[in-house]
């Protein structure tokens, strides 16, 4: 997946917003939250950074082409950074769970005015 590809699958996710910062890097949030993040790499090679469930870091971060974010792991955040080629539409279901489940950490509140999780 190229970043122009990551930007529009990101875009289509409902009450998201975007913003480059950290570096260059693609930045897509949820309700004022970050859920995804594209670039933030050691090197040129695309690299998506993203939230999982606990169940789903143990197991990626033993897996070739994952591992544990930068900074966010290192803090206790369950987020993979994934820097090797993995199918589009894997990505893209990693993509919308990190979406769901960072949409879950708003307030009721936040959640119903933006029409998430209803």
């Amino acid at each position: 997946m190229t970043y122009d590809e990551f930007n529009q699958f990101c875009g289509s996710l409902p009450a998201t917003s975007y913003v480059m910062q950290w570096g260059d890097s693609h930045v897509w949030k949820v309700g004022g939250k970050v859920f995804a993040i594209g670039g933030w790499s050691d090197n040129d090679q695309p690299a998506f950074t993203f939230k999982v469930s606990a169940l789903d870091f143990d197991f990626l971060q033993e897996q070739p082409g994952f591992r544990p974010a930068p900074y966010m792991a290192s803090r206790g955040m369950k987020w993979i950074q994934q820097y090797d080629t993995l199918e589009d539409e894997q990505l893209k279901e990693y993509l919308k769970e990190s979406h769901r489940l960072v949409s879950l950490g708003l307030t009721k509140k936040k959640q119903k005015e933006l029409g998430l999780n209803q």
